[in-house]
């Protein structure tokens, strides 16, 4: 076994290898699975197959012949393939010969087509030219009729034209007349040949003729020594003429027999007449009305519609009215006055409004001045635009004598009147803005450019009059009480009567007297609400008067428009009131404080009930708040404001009373944190005190009212620790009250009645624990 190993061993480099692509494709064809045709045949392993052992070589003889069998089959397998594959290699040659000759035939056969295409192509070429020479030959024919007919028409024409002009038939003229200048577009090209410029000339020659002729005849019947009365039809198809002519020949002629119809008005009207004054200004705008009609009447057929001849008279009207009453005013503006001024501009407004609703305003057009809301708005108004300023001097005087009216009433009303409702918003800041909306919408019929900005101007004067003294001026003043309300002195006399049978504080009457307060009425605080509510709604409508103005005048001075300072004004007139009404409840909790600090707290020796001066504020709260929201109801958010402040200023000023409580036992602070727990309780419901709807505070309110009170608990906690072991006394503090600095920590200290020697010691732990506490003055 081991020699046929060898021996096979020396055989391995004629083993044949397939790329796997190659060996997938062969099993594909030639499945088998004979062990000699896998790919990962070995010999050693195939010979041990055959002889496993050393007993099987007895049959080696008849396995070589078997081999030697396949082996001659394969041979001849081979020999049959490889005979196959001459055989078809003979064929296909004679196959590739067939088919070299087959395309050498179709090669010919291409060749002839092309050269049949190529003559064929030719052929087209040849025809085509002649269909263009043919094509070419009609056109310059057609042309060389078109152009023969024209000229026919064109010097037919002429002597027509002109035989038809010297009989002033200017019904026949029309027609041919339009039909030459047609023609004689066509011969612009030709202009250079002396016969076609002789005929053209011919025909400017005859424009101008009939220019002159018609002019004539128009100044013939209408200003000669004998007028004509009724519509000439003569002259009526001499307009059909014109407007065949040059633009300029309409135009002129329009303008002379406008300003013929408009010599009566002129001559009646004139700066010396009693007429011309603004005061019978609209016996002017009736001469129009009678004298269209008029004209309508007798000579309106004459003229074509297009010509819009009855609007030029109004517009040519309207332009000389303007231009008269813009001189006479500047000669005589001492004589006018705001109801004069404005007589006459209402007059006028009306005027052009009616002409609005009769003309189009197509001329108008021409002339470049139509205006983008009517046709005729401010056509003849403009002259008045000038002298506006007397309007505005007037609006600007009324304003002053309503603000000083507004001041009498409101005075008048605080000495005789007081308020029983809600507040509500002041009747004369609705009046005032009702005069605005007048005085603008009147403004804007007369000037939206600069007039409307110098109202503007005068509307933010008296606002800013109005907020300071409608509003800031009407504001009650605190003026200092001789004493403290009744009940609430009774209530706390009564209290500290009991504290003072303990021993706890000898003379209370004087307690008293230092905790008087100042304080509003009930009335007065109602009038707080109610120019509160006025400044907001003062400041809301100036909004939206500012975007109104800025709606109305000319783009290009919306810029200008700024009302920005006169709401500032009201809302520094609100910020005042919460000011006021805060200030007012400070002052009422001022004596409840001051009690708070007398009691004797090193002195308390049991733990018992809310203190007095606890039930001293909540009657306070009670007594006041209900009466601001009901009269803010329409205004939660500055009640909410005032809420917020009043909360932002008492619990500091609580906090700075705290510590004056001292010294202080561990009894007394044990009362004090109760107390301080009842007054969050009760701040924490104090927007909606003594409310029949339950709603819920304000969460920006309530935030205020934690943060603080909180801070007033962690410092009577601090206060309740012993200081048995001053390292532990200092880390709960710091745990407690981590952002108090020095300054607190020596009132606390203070308030523990802590000997100075025994508060430096702690000091420098505090410091020690807290490098960076800032130091502070007590």
């Amino acid at each position: 076994m081991e020699n046929y190993e060898e021996d096979f061993l020396e055989d391995d480099d004629f083993i044949i290898n397939f790329p796997p692509e190659v060996q997938k494709a062969i099993e594909q064809v030639l499945p088998s699975k004979d062990p000699l045709d896998q790919p990962d045949f070995n010999t050693i392993d195939y010979i041990n197959s055959l002889f496993p052992t050393e007993q099987s070589l007895s049959n080696i003889d008849e396995v070589v012949i078997k081999m030697e069998n396949k082996i001659q089959t394969i041979d001849n397998e081979i020999s049959t393939v490889v005979r196959g594959q001459t055989t078809a290699s003979s064929d296909g040659r004679q196959a590739l010969d067939e088919a070299q000759k087959v395309i050498k035939q179709l090669f010919v056969h291409i060749k002839d087509i092309k050269e049949h295409a190529e003559k064929s192509e030719e052929m087209v070429r040849e025809i085509t030219r002649d269909i263009k020479q043919l094509d070419c030959a009609k056109r310059n024919l057609t042309l060389a009729i078109t152009t023969l007919n024209h000229l026919h028409m064109l010097v037919g024409g002429v002597d027509t034209l002109k035989s038809l002009q010297e009989k002033r038939l200017y019904g026949e003229i029309a027609l041919p007349l339009q039909a030459i200048s047609e023609v004689m577009t066509h011969f612009e090209a030709y202009s250079d040949i002396p016969q076609i410029k002789n005929l053209s000339d011919q025909v400017k020659q005859i424009h101008v003729e009939l220019a002159e002729q018609i002019t004539h005849d128009f100044k013939e019947a209408f200003g000669g020594s004998v007028k004509i009365n009724l519509p000439n039809k003569q002259l009526s198809q001499a307009c059909l003429v014109v407007s065949i002519l040059e633009p300029r020949v309409k135009k002129d002629l329009l303008k002379w027999f406008v300003n013929l119809q408009l010599q009566e008005y002129n001559h009646l009207f004139q700066e010396t007449e009693d007429t011309a004054w603004l005061d019978k200004i609209d016996k002017r705008y009736a001469w129009l009305k009678r004298h269209l009609l008029e004209f309508e009447e007798k000579l309106g057929n004459m003229f074509p519609t297009n010509w819009e001849v009855s609007e030029r008279i109004a517009v040519q009207f309207c332009y000389d009215t303007r231009d008269e009453l813009s001189k006479l005013m500047v000669k005589r503006k001492h004589e006018i006055d705001v109801k004069l001024l404005l007589y006459a501009i209402q007059k006028t407004t009306n005027f052009e409004s009616l002409l609005s609703k009769k003309f189009m305003g197509i001329t108008i057009n021409e002339e470049k001045e139509k205006n983008v809301k009517s046709p005729f708005h401010l056509l003849i108004g403009k002259c008045f635009i000038p002298h506006l300023k007397i309007y505005i001097d007037s609006i600007d005087s009324n304003l002053s004598d309503l603000i000083e009216r507004f001041q009498q009433d409101e005075k008048f009303q605080s000495n005789s009147e007081h308020l029983t409702s809600n507040a509500i918003v002041l009747p004369s800041c609705a009046d005032l803005f009702v005069f605005y909306k007048k005085s603008m919408i009147q403004c804007t019929q007369l000037d939206t450019s600069q007039s409307m900005l110098d109202l503007t101007r005068t509307f933010q004067k008296y606002l800013r009059e109005y907020s300071t003294k409608l509003l800031q001026n009407n504001l009650p003043k605190l003026e200092q009480s001789s004493s403290l309300g009744t009940s609430v002195q009774s209530m706390i006399t009564r209290d500290l009567q009991k504290i003072s049978t303990s021993g706890l504080i000898q003379n209370f009457q004087s307690l008293l007297k230092e905790g008087e307060s100042v304080r509003f009425t009930k009335d007065e605080r109602m009038r707080i609400c109610s120019v509160l509510t006025t400044a907001e709604y003062c400041q809301e409508t100036t909004q939206q008067l500012s975007d109104k103005l800025k709606e109305k005048i000319d783009a290009n001075l919306v810029d200008q428009i700024d009302l920005s300072q006169e709401q500032d004004h009201f809302h520094g007139v609100i910020s005042n009131c919460i000011q006021l009404l805060v200030q007012d409840l400070e002052n009422a909790c001022e004596p409840a404080l001051i009690a708070m600090t007398k009691i004797q707290w090193q002195n308390i020796d049991s733990v018992g009930d809310q203190s007095s001066y606890i039930t001293a504020l909540t009657t306070h709260f009670k007594n006041t708040i209900p009466t601001i929201r009901d009269n803010l109801s329409n205004s939660r958010k500055y009640y909410t404001q005032f809420c917020v402040k009043f909360a932002n200023a008492f619990i500091p000023k609580f906090i700075r009373s705290i510590y004056k409580c001292k010294p202080i036992n561990t009894e007394g602070a044990e009362q004090l944190l109760l107390d301080t727990h009842m007054l969050k309780t009760i701040l924490l419901n104090l927007p909606t005190i003594s409310s029949q709807i339950d709603r819920q505070a304000p969460a920006s309110y309530t935030k205020v009212v934690n943060k603080g009170m909180t801070k007033a608990e962690m410092i009577l906690k601090v206060v309740m620790t012993p200081i048995d072991s001053a390292k532990a006394f200092v880390e709960q503090y710091m745990k407690l009250l981590p952002d108090c600095q020095q300054g607190e920590f020596y009132k606390i200290l203070d308030m523990k009645n802590v000997k100075r020697q025994e508060q430096t010691v702690l000091v420098e732990m505090l410091r020690t624990h807290k490098p960076n506490v800032e130091k502070e003055n007590d």
